[in-house]
């Protein structure tokens, strides 16, 4: 039986203040032969200290690992996002949630299989009409919805004074690849052809996604180049999954990492692919693809993360294919900690960073 999670008693938060530590380019790793994971005290001690209460929160919220739990049951589950909504409201953070112009719900995309995609149309505000991000949430193809990510929607519709149209693609393993990017190039499609009715602009569009989502932004962004449909101005990637390799230095090195670990990625892999021999297709691992002509790119990347290792080797093989590309790294932050603005500064910052890089390409 899962674990009863239960809300955690107060805790004090670190008040002292925090400040950027960033990568403005990748740098290579290096590691030993054989890297030796470090264990969940050094992760701790690693923390930055407002990163840390979060995550401290989160472990008393956590319950069973989702790596013992079906899919449905693992969507039950309290996330990092629960716990920072919980810091949030302990702390009187004055942005949770950050506020936009509007918010759309019950929106409906036709799907390319008979299926119908919510979305849920972040507005900022003002008197537009407005630039668009098409954004993608995280949560491994098998859990996690746009509610989940209400707060990182947020902040890039406020930061980069832009519609987001944040889409709630189908998850496996009830609709395992390549269900969730036929709904990603459904959504683009629908939003080249009927933003205009929300206030949007159909020709400064840019792609966004996080960690899983990263992974069907960059994908779409090929399929978008392939087909020759509209450019898109820009795509962000937050600690984006580009290959199925669980095996690089960050896999071993942040095997036991909070809240996303080694295992995690096994189980969302093995739920993804209802066929395991497509682990290394492009559409499943971007990173095996033709990575000529895409669109500008940042890569945000936390520091204890297992997907380090996946967005710096995507940073090199960009550079190495002609394409604009800025990778940024934040010490001391762990998957997840995009969208925690409220509580986290750096955080804040690679809010504010991924969306100015947005809002410069629609200049």
């Amino acid at each position: 039986m899962p674990t009863i999670r239960r809300l955690p008693a107060p805790i004090s938060l670190f008040t002292a203040a925090t400040f950027l530590f960033a990568l403005p380019f990748a740098q290579a790793q290096t590691a030993a032969a054989t890297p030796v994971p470090y264990t969940p005290a050094q992760l701790e001690s690693m923390l930055d200290p407002q990163m840390k209460v979060v995550i401290d929160v989160y472990k008393t919220i956590m319950g069973t690992p989702i790596t013992a739990l079906t899919p449905p049951d693992a969507r039950q589950q309290f996330s990092a996002e629960d716990a920072e909504k919980i810091v949030a409201r302990m702390t009187g953070a004055a942005e949770a949630p950050m506020p936009v112009g509007k918010v759309t719900d019950g929106v409906q995309i036709p799907g390319y299989e008979g299926n119908q995609i919510p979305v849920r149309i972040y507005t900022p505000a003002g008197t537009g009409p407005f630039p668009v991000i098409l954004y993608f949430h995280g949560g491994g193809f098998v859990i996690a919805t746009i509610d989940t990510y209400d707060s990182s929607a947020r902040a890039l519709c406020d930061y980069a004074k832009a519609i987001v149209v944040s889409v709630e693609y189908r998850k496996a393993p009830e609709a395992p690849f390549p269900a969730a990017l036929r709904d990603a190039e459904a959504s683009f499609d629908w939003v080249t052809h009927t933003i205009g009715h929300y206030n949007g602009i159909d020709t400064k569009i840019a792609l966004a996604g996080e960690s899983a989502g990263g992974n069907l932004a960059t994908a779409l962004a090929m399929y978008i180049r392939d087909n020759n449909l509209r450019r898109p101005t820009h795509e962000l990637l937050v600690y984006p999954v580009v290959s199925s390799n669980v095996k690089q230095t960050s896999d071993v090195l942040y095997a036991n990492a909070i809240p996303l670990n080694t295992a995690g990625l096994e189980y969302f892999f093995k739920y993804y692919l209802a066929d395991p021999s497509l682990a290394n297709d492009p559409e499943v691992a971007p990173i095996n693809g033709n990575l000529k002509d895409l669109p500008p790119t940042t890569i945000i990347a936390a520091e204890l993360d297992p997907l380090q290792s996946d967005g710096i080797a995507y940073y090199n093989k960009l550079l190495a294919a002609g394409n604009s590309v800025v990778y940024r790294r934040y010490p001391g932050t762990t998957h997840e900690f995009f969208g925690m603005g409220a509580v986290v500064g750096k955080a804040k910052a690679a809010e504010e960073f991924g969306a100015s890089r947005i809002a410069a390409s629609f200049k």
